[in-house]
């Protein structure tokens, strides 16, 4: 197609916009549809191509899936990339390494100081134990910061999206005690893959990928005058944990995984076999004016 032609039907189009509108949402827009209209174009993409993918994008809406897509594509470790660089410039370094949140978290969890065990639910597995410290900008501990955790049970489901599971099985929120440290109980976690036959699964085998995700735990921290930690820690060993689909792995976020089968330390946590343990400590940035937003706003699964 001529390209005179298509630059006036942009302006044509743009010249509809006469009302009041939202300019950001309308820069927006506007740079997304001369995109579109350019890969149609160089990529001759036909009409039933087209329609095809606009009956795609209903169904994933109508299977909720977009937060998995906006994962898979890259698109959620891509702004965690940006929000890094811009920390950069404004000379934020080190601490502990953020990665994506994904669609699945749920407000409300049950609060308790100091530990919490998160397996509510019988599931198979072996018992894991994690602690350790949430730390401020200057390095001490910092006494009732909030850890909030959540994992997948041995299915790859997580509880208020699997209706199998107890509500915020899995799920919790800890106050770190005095000495800032927090500590959990839990089951290993496995890895898991998107819903089969899915949208995001149709898409990903499409493009000739997997859908699957290595065994991780996710956290939220937050404590008064820093910056809200949102990131996960992978669990050492798996398969895909540098093959995960949603490419939330991240150096640093990768802590040993220590198998415990010392009879006293059995004793010492109420465990009559074999356990395993992870040390991982939370180092956090002090908040500061004109730093990008640390509250990422977007839709949560109201409980």
């Amino acid at each position: 197609m001529d390209q005179n032609a298509i630059d006036a039907l942009l302006r044509k189009i743009e010249s509809t916009e006469t009302g009041k509108g939202n300019p950001r949402v309308q820069a927006a827009v506007n740079r997304i549809v001369r995109d579109l209209f350019a890969t149609i174009e160089e990529l001759d993409i036909q009409p039933h191509e087209f329609w095809s993918a606009i009956s795609y994008l209903t169904e994933a809406g109508r299977s909720g899936e977009y937060g998995l897509i906006a994962a898979g594509l890259g698109f959620e470790h891509f702004l965690d990339l940006r929000m890094d660089e811009e920390e950069a410039r404004q000379g934020i370094a080190g601490g502990t390494p953020r990665t994506i949140e994904g669609p699945l978290y749920v407000a409300g969890a049950p609060e308790s100081l100091g530990s919490a065990r998160l397996d509510q639910d019988p599931q198979p597995g072996e018992v894991l134990f994690m602690q350790g410290t949430v730390r401020g900008a200057d390095g001490q501990p910092l006494p009732g910061a909030l850890v909030e955790v959540w994992h997948a049970n041995h299915l790859g489901g997580y509880s208020f999206f699997d209706p199998g599971q107890s509500p915020y099985n899995l799920r919790r929120t800890i106050r770190t005690d005095a000495d800032g440290r927090y500590r959990f109980r839990s089951r290993v976690p496995v890895g898991y893959s998107v819903p089969p036959g899915g949208a995001t699964d149709k898409l990903l085998k499409q493009l000739g990928r997997h859908g699957t995700r290595p065994a991780h735990i996710h956290f939220f921290v937050t404590a008064p005058g820093h910056r809200k930690l949102t990131t996960q820690i992978n669990i050492d060993g798996d398969p895909y944990l540098w093959d995960d689909f949603a490419f939330a792995t991240r150096e640093g976020l990768v802590p040993p995984m220590t198998k415990i089968t010392d009879p006293a330390a059995l004793r010492a946590s109420e465990v009559d076999a074999p356990f395993y343990s992870i040390d991982f400590d939370f180092d956090l940035h002090a908040q500061r004016d004109g730093l990008p937003a640390d509250q990422v706003e977007r839709a949560h699964f109201v409980a």
